[in-house]
């Protein structure tokens, strides 16, 4: 190897260092205003009958969180960095607002131990996806097949209300959401040692797609947990 392939190493490794370093403190960001907006929500009975009393603006706040994360996941690129920083903040915000919905569903105690589960298994799966030699893009794939059915089967069972098919579902999620973390953080690795650290307009960008990718992994996954192993208020 010359000095010119090292340095190439050397300034990727550094890279993707400072890229992921950056991905996991925006991520966190995320998860620390969703967590923060949903326990205030929660604790207002006023907040709560405004928006879970009126049926018309939990579903307008429903389209709002769908329409942000796809409108930044499919035009990050064309978007300022200021932009895709202040849209993912205020889709952490407005999912703070309708998971707040959770607090009236489940226990305080349930809802705690399904975070530190969820917390513990993105820790050793992000880090599995870190030192693992194994390529997991074919992983990737069947995950996304996957994640189309299980949704599929989600709107399916809205209108059932099967609870044996929620068990089902609940537990084939949590399988897929854990993959879906060791792969996406292979993949934003990757990108990381492929980012020009100089063009700071791209890093950003491409900092808060990662974010949003694993703050998507760590909440669905936190969603499916508490829903398979959530205490519900009688």
């Amino acid at each position: 190897m010359n000095y010119y392939q090292m340095e190439q190493r050397r300034s990727g490794t550094l890279t993707d260092s400072a890229y992921i370093r950056q991905v996991y403190v925006w991520m966190t960001l995320g998860l620390a205003i969703t967590g923060a907006v949903a326990m205030l929500v929660a604790g207002s009975p006023e907040l709560k009958r405004q928006i879970f009393g009126n049926t018309a603006v939990f579903i307008v706040l429903t389209i709002v969180q769908l329409g942000l994360v796809i409108a930044l996941s499919a035009a990050v690129q064309k978007m300022s960095a200021g932009m895709a920083t202040i849209m993912f903040l205020l889709y952490s915000a407005v999912s703070g607002v309708t998971f707040s919905s959770i607090f009236m569903v489940y226990t305080a105690a349930s809802i705690s131990t399904a975070f530190f589960v969820s917390a513990g298994t993105f820790l050793i799966m992000s880090v599995y996806g870190t030192v693992t030699k194994r390529d997991l893009t074919g992983l990737g794939s069947f995950l996304f097949m996957g994640l189309i059915g299980l949704v599929i089967a989600m709107v399916v069972n809205i209108f059932l209300k099967n609870s044996t098919m929620s068990l089902i579902i609940s537990c084939i999620g949590v399988l897929i959401f854990t993959g879906l973390t060791a792969y996406d953080t292979q993949k934003l690795r990757r990108i990381g040692a492929e980012i020009d650290v100089n063009d700071s307009l791209n890093m950003r960008r491409m900092v808060i797609i990662g974010a949003l990718t694993l703050y998507l992994d760590f909440i669905n996954l936190f969603l499916m947990l508490l829903s398979l192993l959530g205490g519900k208020k009688e």
